[in-house]
């Protein structure tokens, strides 16, 4: 049976039963309902009269569970996840916090490549144009100097969208729902850091004093273009506001077309790259 994402959008008081996790409506007589904790895989919460016991949190934690909360936007804003998540947590924190500026740059090479060529991959999925990104993402340079992930955006998001279009994380539709599926791929890359040993908080190009998360924003960034195809026809079926089909739909996307051992592959690879075991970060062709 594959694990759930559990939406949590009406209120709700959520405990621990019996090892379980016991869901129960607030100043309802209804029976509560009961999950295991084996068969979910992350919690997002769209209400804000959701409450949950301390040792309820704790044990999503020590499963491994991640709890997205959601603004009254109904857009996800922090997660909660676990501290410890690897048996060689020191020494995978000081290989990471170890890496040099020259090393960094030549990840973040591999990122952008990755991303490019996957946003390639898409249009001519579409048929959209024919590799029409491969001179972006061919000449990408050590830290990516040149800009080419900035360059081929440009192309990419006209070509995806409309000559009208323009990416912002405040813009019209469908800017709400690529933010919004980018915001759940966010929080399982960093599960899979986590899981993996790293620190999400040390990134490797993303660099901001009031980001809790930025090697998640880094190591995302070549899956983008798995949420921009959900988006793409999601949009193109005349659908501009975030309701409950797009969330499940855009939920699917991680039992259909990104695996949770995909995520774990490459966020292990990025540790075994900090080690010095490994020189290529993986990710998979959308």
């Amino acid at each position: 049976m594959p694990k759930q994402t559990l939406f949590l959008t009406s209120a709700l008081d959520v405990s621990v039963e019996n090892g379980l996790l016991k869901m129960k409506k607030t100043d309802e007589q209804s029976n509560p309902l009961y999950r295991s904790l084996e068969d979910i895989h992350i919690i997002i919460v769209d209400n804000h009269s959701v409450h949950f016991t301390v040792p309820s949190l704790c044990l999503l934690g020590k499963s491994h569970i991640p709890v997205v909360f959601c603004d009254e936007r109904h857009m996800p804003i922090t997660v909660l996840t676990e501290l410890d998540g690897s048996s060689v947590q020191g020494k995978i924190y000081r290989a990471q916090l170890g890496v040099g500026a020259v090393k960094k740059k030549r990840l973040w090479k591999q990122v952008v490549e990755w991303k490019i060529r996957n946003q390639s991959r898409l249009l001519e999925r579409l048929e959209l144009g024919n590799d029409p990104l491969k001179r972006y993402y061919q000449n990408v340079c050590s830290g990516d100097s040149t800009n080419r992930e900035g360059q081929a955006a440009k192309l990419y998001w006209k070509t995806l969208f409309g000559r009208t279009f323009i990416r912002s994380r405040y813009g019209e539709a469908p800017n709400n729902l690529l933010n919004y599926g980018y915001s759940i791929l966010r929080a399982y890359i960093a599960r899979a850091l986590i899981g993996s040993g790293l620190l999400p908080s040390i990134g490797i190009n993303h660099k901001s004093y009031f980001n809790a998360l930025p090697l998640a924003d880094d190591i995302m960034e070549p899956y983008r273009p798995f949420i921009d195809e959900a988006v793409f026809y999601i949009f193109a079926g005349g659908v501009t506001d975030i309701d409950k089909t797009v969330k499940y739909e855009l939920a699917n996307i991680f039992y259909e077309r990104i695996s949770l051992n995909q995520l774990s592959q490459t966020t292990h690879s990025l540790a075994a790259c900090f080690a010095g075991e490994a020189d290529c970060i993986y990710y998979p062709l959308i």
